[in-house]
C-alpha cells in the first residue's frame, strides 16, 4: 500500500517591514534651555515680552522645572542673539535697540535679503511654493481675525521661511537673529496702527518669485524693508559729540 505524501507546510509569512513615511517617528524632544530660547524668541516676535521686561532666572526655573544652570545657559544665548541684556547683579532684561542699530539692523537685512531672493529662485519647487504660500495664508487668516500679536509673529516667519528655501545654512542664522532684533525695534519704534509688514506685499513677491523674475523680486525685497523702517519713528540720526561740547557748561 502506497503510503501518502505528507502535506508540504505553507511557508511562513514575512511580516511586513513598517514603512517610515506611513509611522514616521515624532521628533526627539529640544533641550530644556532650548525650549526656554524658542520661547523667547517667539514672545518678543509677537510682542508679548515688551523691551525693558525683566526675565526672572526663578520663574523660568519654577515654569520648567529646571535648575538656574539651565536657564543661564538659555539666557546667554538669548544675549549672543541680542534679544536679552545680561546686567551684573540685577538679572536679565528684554533688550531695548537704540535707534542707530534700528536703522544698522534693517541696513543689514536688505543686503542679506538681497542675497536670499536669488537663491530661493534658482532653487524654488512646487512644494516651496506651497510653504510659500501657506505662509501667506496663515498671515492674511491672522489679520482678519484681529489676531495682531500672530500676525506680527507670521510675518517675521515669511522671512525665515525664504532664509530656509534659499539653502544657505549661515545666512539662515544671520536672518533669525535679525528677525528677532526687528521685532525689538518695531515694539520700540512703531507707529501705532500701522502694519509693519503688508501681506499684499508677500503676495507680490510669490507671483515674481514664480514668474522666475530675480530682478523685480531683488528690487521689491529691498523696497519693501526700506519701507518698514522709514515707517517707524527712529527720529533724527544721532550725532556724537565732541569732548568741548559733552563739557560745555559743566
Amino acid at each position: 500500500m502506497t503510503k501518502p505524501i505528507p502535506a508540504t507546510p505553507a511557508p511562513a509569512r514575512r511580516k511586513r517591514a513598517a514603512d517610515p513615511a506611513a509611522s514616521p517617528l515624532p521628533p526627539a524632544p529640544l533641550p530644556v534651555d532650548q525650549r526656554i530660547h524658542s520661547a523667547v524668541v517667539n514672545a518678543v516676535m509677537s510682542h508679548r515680552l515688551p523691551p525693558g521686561t525683566r526675565l526672572g532666572e526663578a520663574e523660568f526655573c519654577e515654569l520648567y522645572q529646571v535648575s538656574r544652570t539651565t536657564v543661564r545657559k538659555a539666557l546667554q544665548r538669548l544675549a549672543h542673539d541680542h534679544i536679552v541684556v545680561l546686567r551684573p547683579n540685577r538679572g536679565a532684561v528684554v533688550a531695548s535697540p537704540s535707534p542707530q542699530e534700528a536703522r544698522d539692523v534693517f541696513a543689514a537685512r536688505r543686503a542679506i535679503e538681497r542675497e536670499i531672493v536669488p537663491l530661493v529662485i534658482g532653487g524654488i519647487t512646487p512644494a516651496s511654493l506651497r510653504r510659500i504660500r501657506a505662509a501667506i495664508d496663515a498671515e492674511e487668516q491672522a489679520r482678519r481675525s484681529g489676531d495682531r500679536a500672530a500676525w506680527i509673529r507670521l510675518g517675521g516667519e515669511f522671512h525665515l521661511l525664504l532664509a530656509e528655501l534659499a539653502g544657505n545654512a549661515v545666512l539662515r542664522r544671520f536672518m533669525m537673529e535679525l528677525v528677532s532684533r526687528s521685532s525689538l525695534i518695531i515694539a520700540v519704534y512703531e507707529n501705532p496702527g500701522v502694519p509693519m509688514c503688508g501681506n499684499d506685499e508677500h503676495s507680490r513677491l510669490l507671483t515674481l518669485i514664480e514668474q522666475g523674475d530675480t530682478a523685480g523680486a531683488t528690487q521689491l525685497i529691498e523696497h519693501h524693508l526700506l519701507e518698514i523702517e522709514e515707517r517707524l519713528h527712529l527720529g533724527a540720526p544721532e550725532r556724537k559729540l565732541s569732548l568741548a561740547e559733552a563739557l560745555a557748561g559743566c
